[in-house]
């Protein structure tokens, strides 16, 4: 689902926004080089804008992440509740503007909506889920080769890294057919939703605490807590020799 936004709003903000990225920073970092070059249809400022704010995201995604850090579920639930505010801000944003956006509230638009992506990705980094990305999917497909028996691989899960690809071109597709014959509006008020749907669907599966829910550091410690707990009825309840 995270991946699905990354594709609405990117389409967004390439398609209507002035070729500018809010969730994908490599291209952005590329676009500021073109536009320095003097490359036309790109902004310097529109892209400094996109990397700026998505900082001022991604260190408040991961402060999210480090304050909510014993419970993974607690901490999605809060950054996509979050994003999805900055998401549903962005379309009314957008609405207010209507179709000719002023310069001002273009930049709005990138601002708020990069701070949303980069709280995002922050707390994707945090969940650790392997071969899922919500973003870059050039490590995915290099992955799905590089990794595959033709290579000399394991073969990975080739399965996670297609769903990736598969919900990323969905979500772009279907936010650039949108904003482009519809109104931008829509695929950010669909962004939004599913940020939502995203936030309570973790507010209703982390009501317990299954192993999933807890950060790779807490698992680490509940396991040498239970070994040291172990070893120390092997041994009477004595510590040391």
């Amino acid at each position: 689902m995270l991946t699905v936004v990354t594709g609405l709003v990117d389409a967004v903000s390439y398609v209507t926004l002035g070729h500018v990225f809010v969730a994908n920073m490599t291209g952005n970092v590329v676009f500021l080089g073109f536009a320095v070059a003097g490359a036309s249809g790109l902004s310097v400022v529109s892209s400094l804008i996109a990397l700026f704010a998505f900082t001022i995201g991604a260190l408040a995604g991961g402060r999210i992440g480090a304050e909510l850090s014993a419970h993974r579920g607690h901490s999605l639930r809060a950054a996509a509740a979050l994003s999805a505010g900055m998401v549903a801000s962005a379309a009314v944003i957008a609405a207010v503007a209507g179709a000719d956006v002023p310069s001002g509230a273009r930049y709005a638009l990138i601002a708020t909506l990069a701070v949303a992506m980069g709280i995002q990705n922050a707390i994707a980094r945090r969940l650790v889920v392997p071969d899922l990305t919500t973003t870059v999917l050039t490590l995915t497909v290099t992955g799905i080769a590089a990794d595959s028996h033709a290579a000399g691989g394991s073969g990975g899960h080739p399965e996670r890294r297609l769903l990736a690809i598969a919900a990323m071109l969905a979500g772009a597709a279907g936010g650039a057919v949108l904003a482009l014959n519809v109104d931008r509006v829509l695929p950010l008020a669909l962004a939004a939703s599913t940020m939502a749907a995203t936030a309570l669907a973790a507010h209703v599966v982390s009501r317990s605490n299954a192993a999933w829910t807890r950060g790779p550091g807490s698992t680490g410690a509940a396991r040498t807590s239970l070994q040291a707990g172990t070893i120390a009825g092997q041994g009477g309840g004595k510590v040391g020799p």
